[in-house]
């Protein structure tokens, strides 16, 4: 496939194993018990899960994609011939998720991207060609990457903030056309049914009901005209983002959401949303009401809503001018992604900003953290999700700075990680992911420094497990290389593609 690494390259690592190896088998080291030149054990190691905690001096055996076994290194012996990777001083984690990312054509490297970041699993909210063919490649051993959730083409109201953009998009009018779409997307193979800002409620619910019916989970955004409860209620699988909860949290609650029924968005005008809105949402923020606010975290809670704050993309809209522009991880993004990302930063997110606008957005964003951290002390089960596709965000590279926003918020580095691994794999149905145990996907990931003192620490990548292959630091940094060199090969065309801009915040397509 055109711009993918090698596949040469990609397994120089080495196989951690034969694909299918079974779960059941007798404890490895039994003698005769199972084959033992395909095992790989990393042993000594720290093992850090959102199950047990901190377990150290671990021996953790990899088969076929499997965990073999894993426990006390006395209990768990590393049968004769394994490969041996040494874990001593090292830290061993769940493979991290991104559960919000929208794939583009500008640079065809994603899906490298997010394994050298250790994020093996990804859940892409928009479908696409491009992003079915990587997982089409990917599933069948020709391309290395994560295992992909993918939704259906996002589902809006009319006038749909997506019109004239050039990303796929099915715009509802009224009950019947959402239980259609609902229909439409599921027999096209959608994971699930992305629902988006400009529903109107009869539609959202119409959603929600068909959804059920049809046997599919819906999620997504939470619509203007909705309440983040009713969403809750009506069984909302996640929600996205941190736009609508100040409403209901808001002292001041119906009379601001009337204020959202008397503003007339056109087709295809996210920029006069994400404009108009602003005063809305913030008068919404300055009238937080905490009392409020707890009862809503509660009902999210007992009814088992995860929610995707995707504090990054909050980072990059609210606040762009604190983005670092010479973020050394950039050189991993191709010209044209770097024009993009400044030519969106400028026309729509700063465009015609006012001091006075940028101290209030910058006080959302604050406002925002804490909002995550209240949520998390109340038990609502947050995931982490980058909004890949918005300007200034990396894949792979962003679902890190996702993880040290989450912790800033309050989170606990364990709380954080529990984010990044047991629920997303909770939220996806996957009960054989997320933890270091024994029978689960081998999808993990080797760190030299323990994340639970540093959140930062889980840059610090000493190699990867993912889909049967361990990419050890040799293959790591040959892969690195080549998306480097893959994104300086790539000859600036000065065109904004339709599909470049992020599947949230959607931006026209039109010549840089």
């Amino acid at each position: 496939m055109a711009g993918a690494i090698s596949r040469r390259s990609v397994l120089a690592g080495a196989a951690a194993g034969v694909a299918g190896a079974a779960v059941g088998l007798g404890r490895a080291g039994a003698a005769g018990a199972t084959p033992v030149a395909d095992i790989t054990a990393v042993t000594g190691v720290t093992v850090i899960d959102a199950a047990g905690g901190a377990r150290r001096r671990q021996n953790v055996l990899v088969r076929g994609g499997r965990i073999l076994d894993a426990g006390d290194l006395h209990r768990v012996p590393v049968p004769h011939g394994a490969r041996v990777v040494d874990g001593r001083g090292k830290f061993l984690i769940p493979g991290l998720a991104d559960m919000h990312t929208h794939a583009t054509e500008i640079d065809p490297m994603d899906p490298e991207m997010y394994v050298v970041n250790g994020v093996t699993t990804t859940r892409q909210m928009s479908s696409s060609e491009a992003v079915r063919g990587w997982r089409r490649d990917i599933e069948a051993g020709t391309r290395l990457g994560p295992r992909w959730a993918v939704g259906s083409s996002i589902v809006d109201g009319t006038p749909s903030l997506w019109e004239g953009i050039g990303v796929p998009y099915v715009a509802v009018a009224d009950a019947a056309q959402a239980r259609a779409a609902v229909r439409q997307q599921a027999e096209e193979g959608a994971d699930f049914v992305k629902t988006y800002t400009r529903l109107s409620r009869e539609s959202f619910q119409a959603i929600a009901a068909e959804s059920r019916r049809v046997g599919i989970p819906f999620l997504g955004h939470v619509p203007d005209f909705v309440q983040i409860t009713e969403a809750s209620d009506a069984g909302l699988h996640s929600m996205e983002h941190l736009f609508e909860f100040w409403y209901d949290t808001s002292r001041d609650e119906q009379r601001l959401r009337r204020e959202i029924g008397r503003i007339a968005i056109a087709g295809g005008d996210y920029a006069g949303w994400f404009t108009k809105l602003h005063p809305i949402e913030y008068a919404a923020a300055r009238s937080y009401d905490r009392d409020k606010a707890a009862r809503v975290f509660e009902r999210l809670a007992r009814n088992g809503t995860h929610v995707t704050p995707t504090i990054t993309v909050h980072w990059t809209c609210d606040v762009p001018d604190e983005v670092p522009h010479d973020d050394p991880r950039f050189r991993y993004a191709s010209a044209d992604t770097l024009g993009y990302w400044q030519w969106a930063t400028e026309t729509i997110y700063l465009k015609g900003r006012t001091p006075r606008e940028s101290a209030e957005r910058r006080e959302l964003f604050a406002r925002r953290l804490r909002l995550a951290g209240e949520m998390a002390r109340a038990g609502v089960p947050l995931m982490t999700g980058t909004d890949l596709g918005t300007a200034y965000l990396l894949p792979g590279f962003s679902l890190h700075d996702e993880l040290r926003f989450l912790v800033q918020a309050g989170l606990t580095p364990a709380q954080a990680l529990r984010a990044a691994t047991l629920e997303p794999a909770r939220s996806l149905g996957r009960r054989d992911q997320g933890t270091v145990e024994r029978g689960k996907v081998a999808d993990l990931v080797l760190l030299d420094a323990d994340p639970l003192r540093d959140i930062t620490n889980t840059t610090r990548i000493n190699s990867v497990f993912v889909r049967g292959h361990l990419v050890d630091p040799a293959a790591r940094q040959r892969m690195l290389a080549e998306i480097e060199a893959a994104a300086q090969r790539k000859v600036a065309t000065g065109v904004i593609p339709a599909a470049a801009g992020c599947a949230c915040h959607g931006v026209p397509a039109r010549a840089a």
